[in-house]
């Protein structure tokens, strides 16, 4: 538990950073900000999700503009 104690996603889910990101930019913005397949073609939390559970590359990417974006 120490290891979260400085983490600023602790407690944040997935879900949670994916619907806050679309709902502050929209898809279209979401989509050049990170060029990701989800974000741009199959646009919906659920295949987001889908596919940021399983990419750990894409996740860090949305996490890290999530903390730029939410994090001041």
């Amino acid at each position: 538990m120490s290891e979260q104690k400085n983490n600023p996603l602790h407690g944040i889910t997935l879900e949670k950073i994916v619907t806050d990101l679309q709902l502050h930019y929209g898809w279209e913005k979401l989509g050049s900000l990170i060029k990701i397949d989800c974000f741009n073609n199959n646009q919906s939390i659920k295949s987001s999700l889908k596919f940021l559970r399983r990419m750990d590359w894409a996740r860090k990417k949305v996490e890290d503009l999530y903390l730029d974006t939410f994090n001041k």
